[in-house]
């Protein structure tokens, strides 16, 4: 079952949210709902009524887009196994940690680069827009919106790792720490 086949015009947005992690990005940067108070969406309200208050939008048109977006996210991760042995053969690859800076130092992957403000500056100043890098996060749920930010602003090999460094720490590097967030 795919996820958008679990949703239906009178699912809640807690549903939609689960099944289409990106489905507030797509919905922002489609029809402009979600993304500031003006146009933000309760977790009990349905997809039709959200639907319904925002011009009457076609629900069967919007679970495409979320659908469509879901697919391109998906295409977006890579696995930890996968990018374990893409750093072996391009040392070059850079890894942008997005987590706070207090996770970053507790525990973060070998070489990685904590995102800042002024490493935000370099890279959208002097990166090359086809230079390879892969997000990480905790879960890997918020390192997807980076990647699209990034994907937004013309990087074209930008990957967010799948599972985070949750996951890494499971599959890959199985000594490092793990952590909850409270």
């Amino acid at each position: 079952m795919t996820p958008g086949e679990a949703i239906a015009p009178g699912s809640p947005m807690r549903e939609v949210l689960q099944a289409f992690p990106g489905a507030q990005r797509a919905l922002f940067r489609h029809y402009h709902i979600g993304g500031c108070s003006s146009c933000a969406f309760s977790p009990d309200e349905t997809l039709a009524q959200l639907c319904a208050r925002n011009g009457g939008l076609n629900v069967r048109q919007v679970l495409a887009l979320l659908q469509s977006s879901h697919e391109q996210d998906a295409r977006t991760f890579i696995l930890p196994l996968e990018l374990d042995q893409l750093r072996r053969t391009n040392p070059e690859l850079r890894l942008l940690d997005v987590r706070s800076r207090e996770e970053f130092e507790a525990v973060h992957i070998e070489g990685a680069v904590l995102l800042s403000q002024p490493v935000m500056q370099e890279m959208l100043s002097h990166w090359p827009r086809d230079r390879a890098f892969v997000v990480v996060d905790h879960q890997g749920r918020h390192g997807l919106d980076a990647a699209a930010y990034f994907l937004g602003h013309g990087f074209q090999h930008v990957r967010c790792l799948q599972g985070g460094i949750d996951a890494w720490a499971q599959q890959v590097d199985k000594r490092m720490r793990r952590y909850t967030l409270g």
